[in-house]
């Protein structure tokens, strides 16, 4: 076989594993946070002190906090989560599989989401009635190269 043809071949297997991967597939980088509960805001710069980080492959999704201060105990600032997710369109949900807050486990949480160039912004309700919990939470993610 000639090199054009191995090039040609190559390029195209590589053109058609990326254009059917989800636009969503990769490491986020959490930027900021916005949760609105009780009629109050919160607003979380997570580019000073803290470094959160979302996984999500083809059919799941992980997620780890760690805080930056250095402190020796570190078990206040760390928190991770897992599990499955669906992708339709702009609608994902998650399904928390595992995490640090065993409250969150098993539950679902719808978002809505918007992805341009490099940035992710993923607005939903999560809501866990055992436990009180109904905030609208807003978070804005950069893609990491």
């Amino acid at each position: 076989m000639n090199w054009k043809v191995l090039a040609l071949c190559t390029f195209v297997v590589a053109a058609c594993s990326t254009s059917n991967q989800k636009p969503i597939v990769g490491t986020w980088k959490l930027i900021s946070g916005t949760i609105t509960e009780n009629g109050q805001t919160t607003v979380t710069d997570y580019t000073q002190g803290k470094s959160f980080i979302k996984i999500i492959n083809d059919t799941h999704f992980a997620f780890t906090l760690h805080d930056l201060n250095g402190d020796a105990d570190t078990t206040k600032a760390f928190a991770s989560g897992a599990g499955r997710y669906t992708l339709n369109g702009d609608n994902y949900t998650e399904h928390l599989e595992y995490c640090t807050d065993r409250q969150w486990e098993g539950h679902d949480f719808a978002f809505t989401i918007k992805i341009s160039n490099d940035t992710l912004i993923q607005r939903g309700v999560e809501k866990i009635e055992s436990q009180g919990i109904d905030r609208l939470n807003e978070e804005k993610y950069v893609r990491v190269r």
